[in-house]
């Protein structure tokens, strides 16, 4: 790759009015001086990244030490370690265990990566940076078939975080968040079904492991622990939607899963607080 080609992924989160913090640490003084300003080290090398120099701060568990329950923080470890890149961890309990240059120019979003001068914030926007950048193993298929995975489990988080922070459980209106997820998750199932696949996730064929199969597995154990701690099993998963049970299994069962996952009493505790809000 020319180490001159910017990336696609830089423009979604430079503080406005700026430009993006490889053009601010390539060259002249002016440069230097704002990626100091910014908290961030100067790079001495190229435009294109390398490996090393890699922290995750995410949130924290409810101790303020631990990693906590956020999804898009284990998605976005998912595919660091699929990768087989080395970085730290920084559990955040609060902004003040955020870095000043975290909370001044990416208001102190999280999941966020520190990658030597680089900061990256949304967990859609880190995977994607990381797997344009390291290829091997690749995340990705053509954009059209990673687009028809994409709008197939798209719906599924957001229908499913609605209905498990509703309270009272089992009124009607429950009842009708109920039905909003098993849509999604017959959109999921039918997606795992369809004709000409020959592999078990998501993209395509179901042959390849890709970004999608990353974000998905750390929300469905979001939903089966929710499932059984808040709503009293209401969906029976295994019969209902076997092979996205089947698919469930394969993934959880992935390495990179096993390594970043947390304890059930972890996502207990971060819905429990979603639902006293």
């Amino acid at each position: 790759m020319d180490s001159s080609t910017s990336h696609p992924f830089v423009r979604s989160f430079i503080p406005s009015g700026e430009t993006s913090s490889s053009q601010r640490t390539i060259g002249g003084s002016t440069s230097a001086l704002s990626a100091r300003a910014r908290g961030l080290e100067v790079s001495t090398g190229g435009a294109t990244p390398t490996e090393g120099g890699m922290t995750l701060y995410l949130k924290a568990g409810p101790d303020g030490t631990s990693v906590g329950d956020c999804p898009f923080a284990q998605y976005v470890r998912m595919v660091l370690i699929e990768k087989g890149l080395e970085y730290r961890i920084r559990p955040c309990g609060s902004d003040d265990d955020k870095p000043t240059w975290l909370l001044d120019y990416y208001g102190g979003s999280i999941p966020a990566l520190r990658h030597k001068a680089e900061c990256y914030v949304e967990s859609d926007v880190i995977a994607q940076y990381l797997d344009f950048f390291f290829q091997e193993p690749s995340l990705s298929s053509k954009k059209r078939i990673m687009t028809e995975a994409q709008e197939a489990t798209s719906d599924f988080f957001p229908a499913l975080a609605k209905y498990l922070k509703h309270t009272p459980d089992s009124d009607e209106a429950d009842g009708e968040l109920q039905a909003n997820l098993e849509q999604a998750l017959q959109n999921l199932e039918d997606r795992l079904t369809a004709e000409g696949r020959s592999g078990p996730f998501f993209v395509g064929n179901g042959e390849l492991f890709t970004l999608i199969d990353c974000s998905m597995a750390p929300k469905l154990y979001h939903m089966l622990v929710g499932l059984e701690e808040f709503k009293q099993k209401a969906i029976d998963i295994p019969n209902k939607f076997p092979s996205l049970h089947t698919y469930m299994e394969t993934v959880f069962a992935r390495p990179s899963f096993v390594e970043s996952t947390y304890p059930k009493e972890t996502i207990i505790w971060g819905w429990s607080n979603a639902r006293n809000k």
